[in-house]
């Protein structure tokens, strides 16, 4: 088990298992603190109509692949994944 807590992804990095280049799936465990609000009908049946994040916590992240949790590191996305330039694995007209 990793010692030290992940880091979340921002818009300019992503996870990657450095055990086996997994850059897609991932298990996390989180804590997360909400504020919602409950509308019930006359049933007593209710909808959560709005949800406000009060804090998150990230405990872990594993690998889905090789199921290691002591190698995930945060990367710089890629130029192409960002939008910024076009896809190489898209056919050129």
């Amino acid at each position: 088990m990793s010692s030290t807590r992940p880091t979340v992804p921002d818009t300019a990095h992503r996870w990657r298992c450095a055990g086996c280049g997994n850059l897609t799936r991932f298990d996390v465990t989180r804590t997360r603190r909400t504020k919602e609000f409950w509308h019930f009908d006359l049933a007593g049946d209710h909808q959560v109509e709005q949800v406000d994040l009060l804090g998150e916590d990230v405990e872990t992240v594993s690998c889905r692949w090789c199921g290691r949790d002591d190698v995930i590191e945060l990367v710089q996305r890629s130029a192409w994944a960002e939008g910024s330039v076009e896809d190489p694995t898209s056919p050129t007209s």
